[in-house]
């Protein structure tokens, strides 16, 4: 990176404004997964899909068929899957959990438009750097105001910092491959996130729920790829 490759101040801005939903959405999306179902929070944070697709909605564009097919069947697949389950069992639909996972998912959708627009005029190494700087601010101040107890125990410390790695090389990665692909076809790769969660989920943690909201989940998750293809 020389001085004649700095990004220009919309690039900065896109990328100061990704930067600052990512982290919202992720404290959100980590507050979500601790107090809730993961197998339902993940599909709901990933209607972030949907977010992209709003904006060039109000920018003029005007979504295909199956674009708002899928917006239907994520909002239904939200629904379903934040119904209280009646099943024995199945542990109830956390509310909260709910609700950060819709921020979450505003937050990534806003996050995914930041990161496209900046990466269309800078170079992603000062994309991801400029992103990273507004993120780690907002939360370095945040820990001053909270003060959070820290984990001590080098297990702990290790997990954090590959859940960190893994972050910043997805991050990466979905900007560098908005440079070299369509859009379309990079959205929908990215929006299968929550699929592996979801699996994680079931045969790690051994979760359970309810069959409306595992139909819930796999309408959500369907929409998110119609949401994305289109």
């Amino acid at each position: 990176m020389v001085a004649d490759e700095l990004p220009s101040w919309s690039a900065v801005a896109w990328a100061a404004l990704a930067g600052s939903a990512g982290i919202v959405a992720l404290g959100a999306f980590y507050r979500a997964l601790a107090i809730g179902t993961m197998s339902v929070v993940a599909p709901i944070s990933a209607t972030a899909a949907a977010v992209p697709v709003l904006v060039g909605l109000a920018e003029g564009e005007r979504p295909g068929g199956l674009q708002i097919a899928g917006m239907a069947a994520a909002l239904a697949g939200v629904i379903l899957a934040s119904r209280e389950p009646v099943e024995e069992g199945c542990p109830p639909a956390n509310r909260a959990a709910i609700g950060l996972a819709l921020v979450a998912a505003a937050g990534f959708g806003t996050f995914f438009v930041g990161i496209d627009r900046a990466s269309a005029t800078a170079e992603v190494p000062w994309v991801i750097v400029v992103q990273r700087c507004c993120s780690v601010s907002l939360l370095l101040i945040a820990t001053l105001v909270v003060r959070p107890s820290l984990p001590r125990d080098g297990a702990s410390l290790l997990v954090l910092a590959a859940v960190g790695l893994l972050d910043l090389g997805a991050n990466g990665l979905y900007a560098l491959a908005t440079t070299h692909g369509l859009l379309s076809v990079v959205s929908v790769l990215g929006s299968l996130y929550p699929a592996v969660t979801v699996v994680l989920a079931r045969f790690v943690l051994a979760e359970r729920i309810a069959r409306v909201q595992e139909v819930g989940v796999v309408l959500a998750l369907a929409g998110v790829i119609a949401i994305s293809a289109g």
